[in-house]
């Protein structure tokens, strides 16, 4: 089962849908549109809609439509794969995306505070324990790090000024 956590935590009733041939979105949710819909044809008229990006996809292509995508969410296919926060990276810093930006796929609970750290707003979170430690409220700190993020860290120190030269 996976449940959308947020800072605030676990959301009931989130809109938004990843169609599959079993799972298809009902009424009151809304689907999220694969990446090459998106950009090849983006979706007529002036409505908002949301986007799901895999780790291939060049996520610059989205520049033009970025004001009407209400959410976009990015894939880590496996725990060692970390493209997906390169590319909230570069939503947030360069193309100063607004919207919400969600993780799906292999979330776990250690790399989570570096995917808050990157932009994330919400997690599509399947894995047990990681569920657990969200719900006790038990998240991993990190208080030294070297590179500059989309949001500051809470604590001070670490070494983000080596970036900033």
């Amino acid at each position: 089962m996976t449940r959308i956590w947020r800072q605030s935590g676990f959301a009931e009733n989130d809109p938004w849908v990843v169609e599959t041939d079993d799972l298809k979105a009902g009424e009151g949710q809304r689907r999220l549109v694969p990446f090459e819909e998106a950009v090849e044809s983006p979706l007529g008229g002036n409505g908002s809609f949301g986007v799901i990006a895999g780790p291939f996809d060049d996520i610059r292509l989205l520049a033009p439509v970025l004001d009407r995508i209400e959410i976009i969410a990015l894939t880590f296919p496996g725990f060692g794969d970390g493209r997906a926060f390169s590319q909230a990276s570069l939503l947030r810093d360069r193309l100063g995306y607004q919207g919400e930006l969600r993780a799906v796929g292999d979330i776990l609970i250690d790399p989570l505070v570096h995917m808050l750290r990157c932009g994330f707003d919400s997690f599509a979170v399947s894995n047990p324990t990681a569920i657990r430690r969200l719900e006790e409220g038990r998240l991993p700190e990190v208080t030294l790090y070297y590179q500059p993020a989309s949001r500051d860290a809470k604590s001070e120190g670490g070494y983000s000024w080596r970036r900033s030269l």
